[in-house]
């Protein structure tokens, strides 16, 4: 592979890469930069983030550069403010010995007074993002007359997010004659659609296999039931104990959460979401830049264009909805020629989206157990060691201490010192794991579940309902659940549903039948997850309606069928007490109702009652027209 000087790079650029610390272009650079410096051209890379792409177009982009030129002469358009940011201080690092180059940032939550401001002293390159770029435009704010060069990077990114629209509008008005640059990770057909309508013969430069993950990050999944997530996650953490990790979820409530629950069970961890101002997404970038906080717990907008090294893994919390999503959050470790891991944590109702992703990657994911809590606590205990005998000892600062120190230890031997030490540290970890649970899923009950789901839906093998009759009403693969909530709430089977799914924040949970009464309701749940809901519903927190759930039991006899009522459901209707009287029932009065309300009456009253006379039977009133 060339090294830098030989790519045909000027004077000063080499300089500044020297001054960076490169030594050999990455394969991106060596195949874009000599492509667009022999012949200013319409140009596209297929590569992973982390990849070098920066440079890659960076470089050429500022060699072509006039200096003396005060106009705009290059738009990079990217899809997130963290990238807008990085690109710009990237840029301006390379162009650190071209002082008359200015590189301005133009992105959504920040001042756009400010930003206007540094318009008006003319750079020759902005990096923008689409929507605040399109505001400039609209208040007249940038001239695209000089431009030559249109950058997009993460294309495919930017186009995902919705910004097709604002993208056209930018390119349209900018001149028909330029070089536009496209990079991207992916080939989806909306970039397709950009390659078609703006680049004229464009020049092919794909960097590994396409539509692919990079080859420097190894592939692992986790088995574990839905409601194990979370503690799955812990676990993860505890047995890599220099995790520097982004942990992605589906949504921003989920985000915050799990941020939340980390940070109270002393994790440092933190959450950057869409909900978050720019000051707050700043203040935690920077924090886990420098290291401060080990897990980022993030959404996938939030974390698109973060360019953050040394990332030791990616945790997919949750799977992403499309399978391309995937590439981009492998990416974000096993950047720069280093190598990284992307876990996933699945239940068995995921493992077809594993399948799908393996293809899409053209890599099988190795399947991994949970450690165990002993195995969790050898890891802490080894690491605890190995950072004692890492640890720099400052002997100037600390020796006239140690004559205190050995007569205060001078009456335990060497075991007894070093047993107390380990334990000082490692004393919450052996709490915490003592009676850990096993949180693999054992797929051969995963495979039973599934069979009960079938048997108590009354499908057949292709997943069809069949006729009600088919479902017996005592399957052993449901127990039936008393929800303390009834048609009198305004409660219908699809509110109980998503109540369910609510306080368990989990969709995992199988529902069978629902029977709805007056003031409470009956919902048959699979076995494996009755815990689950019962101690979702017992968490006040979680249940927020304080809605009480138990097992059925002897209630189940209570439920009301249709047609004739059965004596025993009217006798849990009536109240209890010496005279089980209750309210008349609609209908024929049964003997024994009869025999209850004589003795309260009295015999001789209602035997009076009984002998009196019929009163003669009133004529019937003529209607009009009758004689």
């Amino acid at each position: 592979m060339p090294n830098f000087q030989e790519l045909g790079l000027n004077a000063d650029l080499l300089m500044a890469v020297e001054a960076l610390g490169f030594k050999e272009p990455m394969p991106v650079q060596a195949a874009v930069i000599p492509a667009l410096l022999q012949q200013p051209t319409d140009l596209v890379g297929l590569a992973q983030t982390g990849t070098g792409k920066t440079a890659a177009f960076g470089l050429p982009v500022l060699q072509y550069i006039d200096p003396s030129l005060r106009q705009v002469q290059a738009v990079v358009l990217c899809p997130t403010r963290e990238l807008c940011i990085q690109i710009t201080r990237d840029l301006t690092s390379f162009a650190a010995f071209m002082p008359k180059i200015k590189v301005v940032p133009v992105y959504g939550g920040a001042s756009i007074d400010v930003q206007m401001k540094q318009l008006y002293d003319r750079p020759q390159i902005i990096v923008a993002t689409p929507g605040r770029m399109n505001d400039m435009i609209r208040r007249g704010k940038i001239d695209f007359s000089y431009v030559k060069w249109a950058v997009l990077d993460e294309a495919d990114e930017m186009l995902d997010m919705g910004f097709q629209e604002d993208v056209d509008t930018i390119l349209q008005e900018m001149p028909a004659e330029k070089n536009t640059l496209l990079f991207s990770a992916t080939m989806p057909d909306q970039v397709e659609r950009i390659l078609s309508k703006y680049m004229h013969n464009p020049v092919l430069k794909t960097v590994g296999q396409r539509n692919t993950g990079t080859a420097n990050v190894k592939h692992m999944y986790y088995l574990v039931h839905a409601k194990d997530r979370y503690l799955a996650l812990k676990r993860l953490a505890d047995f890599n104990p220099s995790i520097y990790a982004i942990v992605f979820c589906r949504t921003r409530i989920e985000t915050q959460e799990i941020a939340d629950s980390l940070i109270r069970d002393g994790y440092n961890a933190d959450s950057l979401h869409g909900d978050l101002s720019q000051a707050q997404r700043d203040h935690v970038m920077n924090r886990f830049r420098h290291g401060n906080l080990h897990m980022l717990v993030a959404t996938d907008v939030a974390a698109r264009g973060l360019d953050v090294n040394d990332l030791t893994h990616v945790i997919n919390y949750n799977l992403p909805d499309e399978p391309e999503v995937y590439i981009h959050r492998s990416g974000r470790t096993g950047r720069a020629d280093k190598t990284g891991v992307c876990i996933s944590i699945i239940n068995m109702k995921e493992k077809g989206k594993i399948k799908v992703i393996e293809r899409l990657v053209g890599r099988e994911f190795a399947k991994a157990k949970i450690p165990t809590g002993v195995q969790v606590c050898e890891k802490q205990l080894f690491n605890h060691i190995d950072r004692m005998e890492k640890v720099a000892v400052n002997h100037e600062e600390i020796d006239s201490f140690l004559p205190v120190i050995y007569r205060k230890l001078e009456w335990m031997d060497r075991e007894e010192i070093i047993k107390r030490f380990v334990s000082l540290e490692f004393n919450r970890f052996l709490e915490y794991y003592r009676d850990a649970q096993e949180l693999n899923v054992d797929e051969s009950r995963g495979r039973d579940k599934e069979q009960y789901e079938s048997k108590a839906y009354g499908r057949d093998k292709g997943g069809r309902r069949g006729a009600r009759g088919e479902r017996s009403g005592g399957d052993s693969g449901y127990k039936r659940l008393f929800f303390s909530v009834g048609r009198k709430d305004k409660v219908a089977p699809s509110n109980l549903i998503g109540l369910i799914n609510e306080v368990t924040r989990s969709r995992e949970v199988s529902i069978g039948r629902i029977e709805l009464l007056e003031n409470f309701s009956f919902v048959e749940i699979d076995n494996f997850s009755v815990d689950l809901v019962i101690d979702a519903f017992n968490n006040k927190n979680a249940n927020t309606r304080g809605v009480r759930v138990e097992l059925a039991g002897d209630r189940t006899e209570a439920v009301p069928y249709k047609g004739k009522r059965n004596e025993s459901w009217k006798d849990d209707k009536r109240p209890s007490g010496d005279r089980n009287e209750g309210a008349p029932y609609k209908g024929k009065r049964k003997e024994s109702w009869k025999d209850d309300k004589r003795q309260a009456v009295g015999n001789d009253k209602y035997k009076k009652r009984k002998d009196k006379p019929a009163e003669e039977p009133k004529r019937p009133k003529k209607h009009r027209g009758q004689k």
